[in-house]
Parts: structure tokens; C-alpha cells; sequence
């Protein structure tokens, strides 16, 4: 009865049913898996979603590509970044999940396929699938540094390659995509026909001094069809007003091509909403708060862990360049699920197994640099307690 873009097999993995079992018997834990800004402990303006309530919001006037005036919002947003976005290229969805969805729809038939890193956030083998795309996978290094691995994208390319798929900074390494990566991409991109789709959420959030300056940008791109992806979710932490976004950019006939598609696609759904188009300027001006509470928070949390590493040294932080997110490695004394479960159940921490993010060998944590300063403080020491051979375990 049910088709095959949803998974047959929906059931909680162990890890889910342990935190449920937790939450049950009302067993305290530290949550390094946190996600959600608006539950992280930042102080949120009682006002800040008025704008939400403007009466202009009254008026029903739909534009598929987005309100002439949250265009040219998005265009200021990327100008303080340093990047010159006009505002008709600038393309409003309802989140970066639709974002991926109009693109596929826009980029692919069914049974092609796009290239995802690895490792990286689960969610692009989920989304593919509903549109009836396949993913294939190219590897991220790490030699101190993550980087791509330029060989294993040639590898994964396909006749029916449609898109490769960036994360900058990735989710969960942290790894900018630099500028002469890019390049290379581009150059491999082009003359195929491929275009590449750069989820820049967490852009805004740099860990290690320099690292944004150095990456790359696909919204100024002139050479390769390119999309840019942003959000309220992650630039102002505000994940619950629902407004995302495309830059487009390339060549001005593919460009042209591209948004002509896109306000076809778009105007079969419009959905986004009326208000959150009216009150996007403010938010993102008003957001701007907020955006400083987390980048110092992530910050903070992402230079006491690399501090704390030292404690024990079988426990090794990788660099993270920017974003939410830092990996650990640990060593692999048991599976990673077992380890992830027999840390919430014995030691009180719920941490990410790196498989969550398709690593290519155990064992890696991932852990989130978003709880509060004393709570993740508290978390990491819990974890390095778990490895270090002086402390006994009950």
C-alpha cells in the first residue's frame, strides 16, 4: 500500500529506546546532543517575533520566488557577510529541507543521483529519496585538517550525476569548504553539467580564528551553476519561524533558466507563509542577538573541550573549523552503539555515535557546542571519566 520513499523498517534504533527508557523513569542525563537553540539557555527578547504580527501580513499578495522586499532583506544578510548577492537571485523557501526538495525537483529525474560527503548529517539519503533521487557518497579526510577528498568525488560521478552537494561549515566535522576546493569542484562540475548545492547554514559560526575568511563561496560564483542555502534556524536561532533560502548563482543564462524553473515549481506549493515574508528584515535584524549569544557560546565550549582533551590521552578532539558541532575521538574499546548507550545508561551523557554520520570506522562522538557553559562542561567530563583508567567504574 505505502510507497517506497519511506523507509519500511520505522523503528527506534537502541540508542532512542535508552533515552526513552531515561526520560521515563525521570533519570537525570547531560544532553551533548542538543540542537535546539530556543531550549539551550539563551536569552530570547520577549518581542523578538512581533514582527510576525505587522498587519501588512493581513494582505494575501503570493510571489513564488518570495515578497520583493524579503529578497532584497536576504541580499543585505549576505552583504554583511562581504558577498554581493542581487536580490533576484535570491530565492525564499520554507526551510533548507524544501530548499533540497525544489532543487532536486528543479536538477534531477527520477533515478538520478546527487553526492553527498561523508561523513555528514543523515538527512540528504532521507530527502533524496522522497524525490526519487539516489545519493552517492564522496569522503572527507582528515590530516590534521579536514578536506575533500577530490579523487573519491571523480570516483562517485555518474552519467546521471546531477549535483554535488557541499556542507560549510560540514555537520558534524566542522570543515569549510576552501576556496581552491571549490575551484576543483567547479572544475569538475562544469563542463558535466552538474551544479553544486551548498548548504551554508552555520556559517556564521566560526571556531577556529581565520577559518571563514578562507572558505570558499558559491553565491559570487560566475563558472558552475550554484545554490546557496541558508536559514533563520541557524543565522538568528530561530528554528520555529520556518523561512530559508536559496542564492543563486553561475552563468546569467543558466541563471536565468534556473529561477525561470524555480518560480514554476515554487508557485505549485507557495509555501511560504505571508507573515514570516513580512517580518523576515527585522528578524534577521533583530536575530542578530541572538546569533551573538550562540557564536560565543559555541565558541566557548569549543575551546574548553579542546582544553580538556589533554586529561586523557586516549580522547583525541578533532579541529573544527566552524558550526554547533565537534567530533571526538575515542578509543574503541566496544561498537559505538554499545559505547553511546552504555554512556547515557551508566554515566549520564547522551552523546551522537559517529555511524549517525556515516564515519568510515569506529570510534568517533559527536558531540553539540550549543548547552550551557557548566552543563557541557560537565557532559565532556563525564565522557573522558568513561576512558580514563584511573578512575574506577561501578
Amino acid at each position: 500500500m505505502f510507497s517506497d520513499r519511506v523507509p519500511r523498517e520505522l523503528a527506534a534504533n537502541r540508542l532512542t529506546e535508552a533515552v526513552a527508557s531515561m526520560r521515563s523513569a525521570e533519570r537525570p542525563y547531560v544532553d551533548l546532543t542538543l540542537s535546539n537553540p530556543t531550549r539551550a539557555g539563551f536569552e530570547y527578547a520577549p518581542d523578538l517575533l512581533a514582527p510576525l504580527s505587522d498587519r501588512r501580513a493581513l494582505v494575501y499578495a503570493p510571489s513564488p520566488l518570495g515578497a520583493p522586499d524579503a529578497r532584497a532583506a536576504i541580499a543585505r544578510d549576505y552583504a554583511r557577510r562581504g558577498l554581493d548577492v542581487p536580490p533576484d537571485r535570491d530565492v525564499l523557501t520554507a526551510r533548507t529541507s524544501d530548499a533540497y526538495s525544489l532543487l532536486f525537483k528543479l536538477l534531477a529525474n527520477a533515478g538520478d543521483d546527487v553526492l553527498v560527503p561523508r561523513p555528514s548529517y543523515p538527512l540528504f539519503e532521507h530527502l533524496a529519496r522522497l524525490d526519487l533521487v539516489s545519493t552517492r557518497p564522496y569522503d572527507l579526510d582528515v590530516h590534521g585538517n579536514w578536506s575533500i577528498d577530490l579523487a573519491s568525488v571523480e570516483r562517485a560521478l555518474t552519467p546521471r550525476t546531477r549535483a554535488v552537494l557541499i556542507v560549510s561549515p560540514n555537520n558534524p566535522t566542522g570543515s569549510f569548504v576552501s576556496a581552491p576546493e571549490l575551484d576543483r569542484l567547479a572544475a569538475l562540475c562544469t563542463p558535466r553539467g552538474i551544479a553544486i548545492v551548498a548548504d551554508e547554514v552555520f556559517a556564521d559560526y566560526e571556531l577556529e580564528p581565520g577559518a571563514s575568511a578562507a572558505a570558499g563561496r558559491v553565491a559570487t560564483r560566475r563558472g558552475v551553476l550554484a545554490f546557496a542555502l541558508g536559514g533563520l534556524s541557524k543565522s538568528v536561532g530561530l528554528p520555529q519561524v520556518k523561512l530559508g533560502w536559496m542564492a543563486v548563482a553561475g552563468p546569467d543564462g543558466l541563471v536565468g533558466a534556473a529561477l525561470d524553473r524555480l518560480e514554476h515549481i515554487a508557485d505549485t506549493y507557495l509555501a511560504v507563509s505571508t507573515p514570516v515574508q513580512v517580518a523576515a528584515a527585522a528578524l534577521l535584524e533583530r536575530g542578530a542577538a541572538i546569533r551573538t549569544q550562540i557564536g560565543d557560546r559555541v565558541a566557548a565550549n569549543y575551546r574548553a573541550l579542546r582544553a580538556l582533551e589533554s586529561r586523557v590521552p586516549s580522547c583525541r578532539v578533532l579541529r573544527s573549523d566552524g558550526g554547533w558541532y565537534a567530533v571526538m575521538q575515542v578509543p574503541s574499546l566496544e561498537p559505538e552503539e554499545d559505547l553511546v548507550v552504555r554512556l547515557l545508561t551508566r554515566d549520564g551523557v547522551l552523546a551522537h555515535p559517529g555511524y549517525f554520520f556515516d564515519f568510515p570506522r569506529e570510534s568517533f562522538l559527536v558531540v553539540s557546542l550549543l548547552p550551557p557553559i557548566a552543563s557541557f562542561a560537565d557532559g565532556v567530563d563525564r565522557v573522558l571519566r568513561h576512558f580514563d583508567c584511573t578512575v574506577r567504574h561501578p
